[in-house]
């Protein structure tokens, strides 16, 4: 496989890169999990990283500060579909599920996390009703993740249509029980406010005093991430931003990235010439 580092296409992502390459113990990685190291799939319980995803992760992360997974799946999910407890060599690995509110620790292989929002529930009872009175059942689905849930339009007949139809009821629902929706490809996630990736991105990169991030996503989940890198740009921490373009593309993201790779093989690609040039 190419080891070759691939060139930024912004002035910012090479001084984020060259930040990166220059003091590694002091910089933190991280990833998305859905479209980044695990390809996108109709059903998410299916979903799996790709198979060079962990070890590619192994060989990079003793080289740098952490390495983290930032998900809005639950963290034992993400560790149990990415293979990272069964991995040697990721003791540093942190997974941020549920946009940071839960965390899991490679070190000691436990989960931390605070009380569930009420919100949550109460939404959760009502969800199936809802979706009934709109007409939304036929090759609709309901994901349960815990601290939120999702709503996936992508096996329906007219998938974007039934998207578009469902977003201002379940914004309804959401407001009602002090919760929001979060729009992604083809799925609406209800969760509670204040958790996404930017938050559980910036507060570890603060707790650990970096001088240097990568970030890597694929959806529009991924732009409150994106949106903590330029923040962190302008108070002196370089950042490189990288978009992880699969057969469904999110043109907001890959218009603000410093560099495009070719899915979660891309990604993978790029975690190895990252260590191989770190040595």
């Amino acid at each position: 496989m190419d080891e070759s580092l691939p060139t930024p296409v912004t002035q910012a992502g090479r001084d984020g890169l060259g930040a990166l390459l220059g003091r590694p113990g002091g910089a933190v990685v991280a990833f998305d999990f859905d479209g980044t190291l695990a390809p996108i799939v109709a059903d998410p319980a299916q979903a799996r990283a790709h198979p060079d995803a962990a070890p590619a992760l192994a060989a990079l992360a003793p080289k740098v500060a952490s390495v983290a997974v930032i998900t809005g799946r639950p963290p034992d999910v993400a560790v149990r579909l990415g293979g990272f407890d069964r991995t040697p060599g990721l003791d540093h690995l942190v997974v941020l599920g549920h946009y940071g509110a839960e965390r899991w620790d490679a070190a000691t292989g436990e989960i931390t996390a605070p009380p569930p929002h009420p919100g949550v529930a109460d939404a959760r009872a009502e969800l199936p009703g809802l979706l009934d009175r709109v007409g939304a059942w036929q090759g609709t689905w309901i994901e349960e993740k815990g601290r939120a849930l999702a709503v996936h339009t992508r096996r329906s007949t007219d998938p974007q249509a039934a998207f578009e139809a469902l977003r201002e009821p379940l914004t309804d629902l959401a407001t009602r029980h002090g919760l929001i929706v979060e729009p992604g490809r083809l799925v609406l996630e209800l969760r509670p406010p204040g958790m996404d990736k930017g938050v559980a991105l910036t507060d570890h990169i603060r707790a650990l005093g970096a001088e240097a991030v990568l970030y890597a996503g694929d959806d529009l989940g991924d732009l409150p991430a994106y949106s903590a890198v330029d923040k962190l740009r302008s108070d002196g921490v370089p950042g490189l931003l990288v978009c992880s373009a699969g057969s469904e593309e999110v043109p907001e993201l890959k218009d603000r990235a410093d560099l495009v790779v070719d899915g979660p093989r891309g990604v993978v690609r790029l975690m190895r010439a990252l260590a191989a040039q770190l040595g």
